[in-house]
């Protein structure tokens, strides 16, 4: 038997969604955003006029970085303590997501700490309700965090992603709106765009896999190899809403069924490097999938893919894709210096078999696992890669 959870209440999609948000039933929200991008574009005081409207005061937390960490979200939680919020709602990219949803976990239940939180989630210590309401709103289109039950911080000290998956973290409402994506440069579309290509293919060649999600994910790889081009080089409102839409059904897959070894390495590099998470993912991607093809199940189902998209290989495809996107094709080419890679492979290799490599379908070993870095950093035919 197994549970699948498609979403939290609803998930609102399409032009003008945005406008639900003067028919929530709050008194005091408080809205989580990144950097200037959102308040730029006045999606931000739009948001706050409507919730005006349902007749909500609202507070504003914005600043919020590409890969937060345990004291930023500390920091707001030390805000929602003062404003008491019945609401949070983000409004941004997945960092915005992933901190308001921290900063909600941490001011529910005050007994947590970064020290103690994923001992009391493997003990079943989380309520999976809340009194707090959650909203998320995307603006990016990748990360799926508006349908998903978990939020991945930085601990910088250690310089390590910690994934909390629980219950009570998957939002009560999603708002799909196509307008938010149109603010988007075309660089980051590529990287969520890829982002949420890597979330539907880690799913579908994990063991995990059920038909339901199956579906959902092979949809999502359909929809984005065909609509991302577009999407990045041309920006039309039909194909932004066509990857809003496809990248939310990957991260109901992923959620449901799991991931595989590139996030595990993407988590290691982004939080090692400071990186963005799309980024990461993309040049992973096409590298640690044509590695998972030595299991049989992943190697059906890539092949699978292929006839689905009507290419001779999916994996190559991938790649051409990542090209076409102006996505680097190793680690190198993307700006970090080999003396910084090698000084970090100890710990790089050491947090990269954590997390959802774990869950791979190749079992990774730590001899298997030096020679991918050094594939995903100098690149997959750079003759350094034997040296180990």
């Amino acid at each position: 038997m197994k549970k699948l959870v498609l979403s939290g209440k609803r998930i609102i999609t399409g032009q003008g969604s945005l406008d639900v948000l003067s028919e929530m039933n709050c008194r005091r929200a408080c809205i989580v955003t990144g950097g200037q991008s959102m308040i730029r574009t006045h999606v931000i005081e739009r948001a706050e006029k409507l919730l005006e409207k349902s007749g909500a005061e609202t507070m504003l937390i914005s600043g919020i970085h590409k890969n937060p960490d345990f004291d930023e979200v500390a920091a707001g939680v030390r805000k929602l303590q003062t404003f008491h919020p019945d609401m949070v709602i983000a409004i941004g990219g997945g960092s915005a997501m992933d901190a308001a949803k921290g900063m909600v976990l941490f001011y529910e239940f005050p007994e947590l700490t970064r020290e103690n939180v994923l001992e009391k989630n493997r003990a079943g210590a989380i309520p999976a309700s809340r009194s707090v309401g959650l909203v998320c709103v995307p603006s990016t289109s990748g990360t799926g965090s508006e349908v998903t039950r978990g939020t991945v911080l930085t601990d910088r000290k250690q310089k390590l992603k910690v994934p909390i998956m629980t219950d009570c973290l998957r939002p009560d409402i999603a708002i799909l709106d196509p307008e938010l994506p149109m603010t988007m440069p075309a660089h980051i579309a590529a990287e969520t765009g890829m982002d949420a290509l890597t979330h539907a293919m880690e799913s579908f060649i994990n063991h995990n896999m059920d038909d339901i999600d199956a579906g959902l994910a092979r949809e999502a790889i359909r929809g984005l190899m065909k609509w991302l081009p577009e999407s990045v080089h041309d920006g039309t409102l039909k194909a932004r809403e066509k990857v809003h839409n496809y990248q939310a059904m990957a991260g109901i897959s992923f959620a449901n069924v799991g991931l595989g070894m590139v996030h595990g390495i993407a988590h290691s590099f982004g939080a090692c490097f400071d990186m963005a998470h799309g980024l990461t993912n993309a040049i992973i991607l096409p590298v640690a999938m044509a590695y998972n093809r030595q299991d049989a199940f992943a190697a059906t189902q890539l092949d699978e893919l292929s006839d689905d998209c009507r290419v001779e290989d999916i994996v190559e495809a991938v790649d051409v894709l990542r090209e076409k996107l102006g996505i680097p094709a190793s680690f190198r080419e993307a700006g970090i210096t080999e003396k910084d890679y090698k000084n970090n492979r100890k710990l790089l290799l050491e947090h990269a078999m954590l997390g959802a490599t774990m869950v791979n379908p190749v079992k990774m070993t730590k001899e298997s696992m030096e020679k991918m870095l050094d594939r995903v950093y100098y690149g997959a035919d750079d003759s350094r890669i034997a040296c180990g």
